[in-house]
């Protein structure tokens, strides 16, 4: 009897899987692929798209080109419910689907409610699309006063989005203006040495850094502090933590405390061993982690073997993470910021050495002509 194997997003965790489809294909399996857009970008990419380093075609993965020629099926939309005891999937639209085998990888999101933000000039970080699209906004904008544009968040995806709109700025002339609110302190659970380095080559390059204060509104072009002041903005991009995405908590999973789907070792649901999951979108029972691309590429070649090895009753693998990783930051000046425990470097050849990390990961898994549809820079202004 044929096994329906029902990957839910194209994230990260499950580039393994959808690169080797056919090995599950040739096996018998059905496969469908759940995603709620036919591409994926590179997160870890992300704000050199935004700072125009990188080309979108550059940056994403065709997930429906690349499940499609593997023999596996393309299902534009999203999960809105599990349940688990039937095996089945409701979309938003309705539509159900059933499976014996089903895994998420839905990454995450920012919340905007804790900003209490409206979404017409402030844009979550997350999607990647939305650095795009900030980038596209900003360069279509014919204002002759500096375009104002604030930064919510103090952790690394903020200071690399600051450092990239200071990139994207020396491409309109100057034309904006870049502003940081970081919360308590820039870069808060690093070194010192880390936050003296980034702080350094933001100030250089102009950005205004607020530290000690917290955006608690942001609407209408001005973002009210805890401390009673406002800023005002054009444009604001909110990066002030993530949380997993996902239909978990609206459905009867067991979920970890920020409402990620709960996993054991072998990345399986810790009630239904048919559901399993990777990247953002889980919460790592045994050992809690960061939220970080490093985690979800680690999981996919794991997920893979899992998944096979559940669909033809073979024991899985355990999935062993490291304490540690490397903090390596595209800061938007052509160099990047190495660091690990107390240690910090800065310098052209950390970018140099992260850029190849990063083109290298893509030549793997850019198996479907992406670079054949190539869009052209968008122009200087």
């Amino acid at each position: 009897m044929k096994k329906h194997l029902v990957l839910v997003g194209g994230g990260h965790a499950h580039l393994t899987v959808m690169q080797r489809l056919d090995d599950f294909v040739s096996r018998g399996h059905r496969v469908t692929l759940v995603s709620s857009a036919p591409c994926h970008y590179f997160a870890c990419m992300g704000p050199g798209l935004l700072g125009g380093i990188y080309l979108p075609a550059q940056s994403r993965f065709n997930l429906r080109r690349m499940v499609e020629d593997r023999g596996g099926a393309f299902l534009e939309g999203e999960v809105a419910h599990i349940d688990a005891g039937q095996r089945r999937l409701t979309l938003r639209d309705g539509r159900q689907l059933g499976y014996t085998v089903v895994s998420f990888n839905t990454g995450s999101n920012v919340p905007l409610k804790g900003i209490s933000a409206t979404r017409d000039n402030v844009l979550p970080v997350k999607p990647i699309q939305n650095l795009l699209l900030a980038q596209r906004q900003i360069l279509a904008c014919r204002s002759r006063r500096p375009l104002q544009v604030l930064v919510i968040g103090g952790g690394p995806a903020a200071v690399e989005v600051a450092g990239n709109l200071c990139c994207l700025a020396a491409r309109i002339h100057g034309r904006l203006a870049v502003g940081l609110v970081a919360g308590d302190r820039l870069l808060a659970r690093f070194s010192d040495k880390a936050r003296r380095l980034c702080r350094a080559s933001l100030e250089r390059r102009g950005v205004r850094i607020r530290e000690g204060v917290r955006v608690v509104a942001a609407a209408q072009g001005r973002a009210r502090l805890d401390d009673g002041s406002e800023l005002p903005f054009d444009l604001a991009l909110c990066a002030t933590g993530v949380r997993p995405s996902g239909p978990f908590c609206s459905s009867p999973l067991p979920v970890g405390k920020d409402g990620g789907l709960l996993v054991n070792a072998c990345l399986q649901s810790v009630h239904y061993p048919e559901i399993f999951g990777g990247g953002d979108c889980i919460t790592f029972r045994d050992h809690p982690l960061d939220k970080a691309c490093v985690h979800a590429i680690r999981q996919s070649p794991v997920l893979y073997r899992n998944l096979m090895a559940y669909l033809e009753d073979q024991p899985l693998l355990r999935f062993s993470p490291r304490d540690k990783h490397l903090l390596l930051l595209n800061l938007g000046d052509g160099r990047g910021l190495l660091g690990r425990g107390r240690f910090a470097l800065q310098g052209r050849g950390v970018f140099y050495l992260k850029d190849w990390i990063d083109r290298r990961f893509m030549h793997h898994f850019q198996v479907s002509g992406e670079l054949r549809d190539s869009e052209p820079a968008a122009p200087d202004a």
